[in-house]
């Protein structure tokens, strides 16, 4: 019985733990948009706890920008209907003749100059990648920006309904959220979109009363080194989040394995190099700290041996996803162990709209953590980038097995 009795207690330790953790991220900080005094506080937060554990740390200073809005507001005569400020986009105080668009081709084809654009229909079916995005963004959407960038349109109205595999689980989803895209922009709700289309050539007045604010913002990295100096095994979650989110599965629960493998390995002395990574900017247009990652380490790809990426987590239905990329036949069966004696975790489905990626593209092997949940329902949940992200749907037991599990595997290796 005494042995029973301390296992349950050091267990509730670490659920409090990682409670703590989880209570300070979405609920102590209102906010960790990138640019926000929220987003600087999470990052000290996560430097302080690396150091109380004895890590070896750097933090790297970004240059970002935040951005808030006091609304939105259109008008028609003596109509008005329910717009919101596109995230990240210039204000405006304009008005001129409403001309819809519904798709690449008219868009490309209509004299816009001077005129205020709706775009509604199939050309609004998902969010626009941003302009300098560099890892993924297609040449569909390169065609809206650029067409609209040479319009000489006052504004951009876009109607919308739900994009989750871009966009989360908003509606409407904004069509813009692009901080290098100046053209101001609002979006409102597909329904309503249908309605304006009957104010067709008539004169619309449009206000936005959105600004950019210079800020900073950093990547924090914890570091052990091996006994060998070997290859590094590097362990990463983006400690960012949505305008509007408290970013609960999205992403503080990953940062909260993060904190916790920082305690379980305090006392590291394995082979490999150990990094654990919160990187900045997973949820922003610019993605700032994966981009300075990228710079920073172009040449230490080839000695990375394995990242793995924590985003999604601890849903409170459903297993716990281990999605495998690349990983050599020794390392796929170890893991494969793992998490086949690990209760209610198993080997999900590959999905790449996570920061694994860019190690991906860098040759280097990933392993992709996140609730099965959000990997099977990514195009159609309603949760993530909404006030519904919130910690009445984590479970907090996953969060821990997940960090145990990734111990596990790090000093199986």
């Amino acid at each position: 019985m005494k042995n029973t009795y301390n296992i349950d207690m050091a267990q509730q330790q670490v659920f409090s733990t990682t409670q703590q953790h989880l209570h300070v991220l979405c609920n102590d900080i209102a906010d960790r948009s990138v640019g926000s005094e929220g987003n600087r506080k999470a990052t000290d937060y996560f430097k302080k706890e690396l150091e109380k554990n004895n890590w070896h740390t750097e933090e790297t200073l970004l240059k970002v920008v935040d951005w808030e809005t006091n609304g939105a507001t259109l008008q028609c005569g003596q109509t008005d209907y329910e717009v919101f400020s596109s995230p990240y986009s210039l204000g405006c105080d304009v008005q001129g003749e409403l001309s819809p668009i519904s798709n690449i081709d008219e868009l490309e084809q209509t004299d816009l100059r001077g005129k205020i654009v709706l775009l509604h229909g199939s050309i609004t079916k998902e969010q626009i990648i941003p302009k300098n995005f560099v890892f993924y963004n297609p040449d569909e959407h390169k065609r809206v920006v650029l067409a609209l960038e040479k319009s000489g349109v006052q504004a951009i109205i876009c109607a919308t309904g739900r994009n989750s595999a871009l966009a989360g689980g908003v509606y409407p989803f904004p069509m813009f959220e692009d901080g290098d895209f100046d053209i101001p922009s609002v979006f409102m709700k597909d329904t309503e979109g249908e309605k304006l289309l009957e104010e067709r050539g008539k004169v619309v007045v449009l206000k936005s009363d959105a600004r950019r604010i210079p800020q900073t913002a950093y990547n924090v990295v914890g570091r052990k080194s091996g006994t060998s100096g070997a290859q590094s095994i590097i362990v990463t979650a983006h400690i960012d989040a949505k305008q509007g989110t408290p970013g609960a599965i999205d992403n503080a629960t990953g940062v909260a394995v993060l904190l916790l493998l920082a305690q379980r390995l305090r006392d590291y002395a394995g082979k490999h190099n150990i990094e654990l990574v919160a990187l900045n900017g997973e949820d922003y247009y610019a993605v700032p700290g994966q981009m300075k990652y990228l710079e920073q380490n172009q040449l230490n790809f080839p000695n990375m041996l394995l990242n793995i990426n924590i985003d999604g987590l601890a849903y409170r239905e459903g297993k716990t996803s281990f999605s495998l990329f690349q990983l050599s036949p020794d390392m796929e069966v170890v893991v494969q162990r793992i998490v086949q004696n690990t209760p209610d975790a198993e080997i999900g489905l590959p999905w790449y709209q996570g920061d694994h990626s860019m190690f991906l593209q860098n040759g280097c092997p990933a392993i992709a953590v996140s609730s099965s949940w959000f990997v099977e329902n990514m195009e159609t949940q309603n949760v993530t980038h909404t006030p519904k992200d919130n910690l009445s749907i984590v479970d907090f037991e996953k969060v821990d097995k997940a960090a145990a599990c990734i111990y596990e595997m790090i000093n199986s290796f």
